[in-house]
């Protein structure tokens, strides 16, 4: 038997034009497909056409207890649009006006179709969601009722996504639409900033570490020194996010690996800037950084345990305090030729689909988390769609420079996040990490400032700038991320 859900979400402000539009960029779904459920292997090839298709992995029960959900592939494909001011063909026509139509071409159910529709309504606009889907065969009862309670929550995150992101670009509109190079792009963080950007109106171009391939690629290689001036010279920003990861053990080859893969980016990436200054384009440098600026809580260069750390202070003397110091350091050249320069210190990211909480959804999802070490430890942390709204904003708002902490603006103890994390899943929260557990993995340096480490970031800087943030508080953000 077929199952028909339906969702309507209102859009203050918008038109039925506008969210079509919306639709049809490049990113829309990346930023409607939520991370619990499954990835984005590749977007509409086609765009919003008939015949377009889209491909992602998805996880066969998408509310399992154990592990993140994912690796069944989908394909959905466009089976009917209707555009406004297009022809009304009758495979157009089906979808309704302002509306298109994918179905499952290939996937775990028998059977799957969405129906899209957009409507104007006084002050705003609507999303009209229809879905009628069949199970496989051998679904029982109680799974046929999780997957219906998934759809809701898939519904529920998507009309918090739309009405968010149109928010920001909104509020953004006088900016113009820009042309913005990003690094880093095929990340975490990447992904989602260019799809924020991209399904804005905005132009992004991926810096790729081998030969362009595309139209919205830029080769460079920051080992080598090389980067295509001339390309840059399309550009009005770009958002530095590339750099090795951080999370392994602190070797000296590691850590000489995490200094040099940022400074010497960065530095490739401002001089690079400063050469083409002379043109008279009004140019930004957005480059991450990250909140080991201030130390690791136990060494931070004075700063008492919990001192509420604003920009102004003066860096740690633990070793990513050091980092962090070079890294901004490196884009002086950019800064001392006029070009705005921002740095993003970034708190703990809260994502489904890496970092910290991915990692530990496994071990709550079995009921056997608990806080690291012994819980009184300060957690500065941001969820995913805020930080990327925070790197958007600070592209696009001119007049906004320097050190910016991007941290939501309640900070918890580590015994609250897992307090907080156990009740969203439904799971107990009894049993402790031990300190020893993260020096096996990172030793005793590492440790110290990544897992381990008391840091309690100020957001005052970032609401100053005028951040709105969607998830000010922990559970807001992990209900949201984790479709709960």
């Amino acid at each position: 038997m077929a199952t028909t859900q339906t969702h309507q979400v209102r859009v203050p402000g918008a038109t039925a034009d506008e969210l079509f539009d919306w639709h049809a960029r490049p990113g829309a779904v990346q930023r409607l497909t939520p991370a619990v459920l499954g990835r984005i292997v590749s977007e509409p090839d086609d765009g919003l056409r008939v015949g377009s298709r889209t491909r992602l992995l998805v996880g066969p029960n998408p509310l399992s207890p154990f592990g993140r959900p994912a690796g069944v592939p989908w394909t959905a494909v466009h089976t009917a649009v209707h555009s406004p001011g297009g022809p009304r063909a009758r495979a157009q026509a089906e979808a309704g006006p302002y509306g298109f139509i994918d179905e499952q071409e290939a996937g775990p159910l028998r059977s799957w179709r969405h129906r899209h529709t957009f409507a104007d309504t006084e002050g705003g606009a609507t999303v009209h969601d229809e879905v009628t889907w069949r199970p496989p065969r051998a679904v029982g009862a109680l799974a046929h009722r999780q997957l219906w309670r998934t759809v809701q929550r898939m519904f529920a995150h998507r009309g918090r996504q739309l009405r968010a992101d149109l928010d920001l670009h909104h509020r953004t509109a006088a900016a113009g639409s820009r042309t913005i190079a990003v690094s880093g792009a095929s990340g975490l963080v990447g992904r989602q900033l260019s799809a924020l950007l991209s399904s804005g109106g905005h132009r992004v171009l991926r810096l790729v570490r081998r030969p362009a391939r595309a139209d919205d690629e830029v080769s460079w290689q920051p080992d080598r020194d090389e980067l295509d001036h001339d390309r840059l010279r399309e550009v009005d920003a770009v958002v530095h996010l590339a750099g090795a990861p951080i999370g392994r053990r602190f070797s000296a080859a590691h850590k000489e690996r995490v200094l040099t893969s940022r400074t010497r980016s960065t530095g490739l990436i401002a001089r690079a800037l400063a050469a083409i200054a002379d043109d008279g384009r009004e140019r930004a440098l957005v480059c991450a950084s990250a909140m080991g600026w201030y130390g690791d809580g136990a060494s931070a260069g004075g700063h008492p345990a919990d001192t509420v750390l604003t920009e102004d202070l003066a860096p740690g003397d633990a070793f990513l305090a050091q980092v962090c110091r070079a890294w901004e350091g490196a884009a002086d050249p950019a800064r001392a030729a006029g070009v705005r320069t921002v740095h993003v210190r970034t708190g703990i990211v809260q994502s489904a689909a890496g970092g910290q909480l991915a990692l530990q959804l496994p071990i709550f999802r079995a009921g056997l988390g608990g806080p690291l070490g012994d819980g009184d430890a300060w957690m500065s942390w941001i969820s995913l769609d805020d930080l990327v709204e925070l790197y958007a904003w600070v592209t696009l708002i001119p007049g906004l420079e320097g050190p910016v902490n991007a941290a939501a603006p309640h900070p918890v103890r580590a015994s609250e996040y897992a307090a907080t994390l156990a009740r969203v899943l439904g799971r107990p929260h009894a049993v402790p990490v031990p300190s020893f557990g993260p020096r096996l993995l990172l030793g005793t340096e590492g440790a110290r400032e990544l897992a381990l480490a008391s840091l309690r970031l100020s957001a005052e800087r970032a609401l100053a700038w005028g951040q709105r943030f969607r998830h000010p508080t922990l559970e807001v953000a992990l209900r949201h991320e984790l479709c709960r």
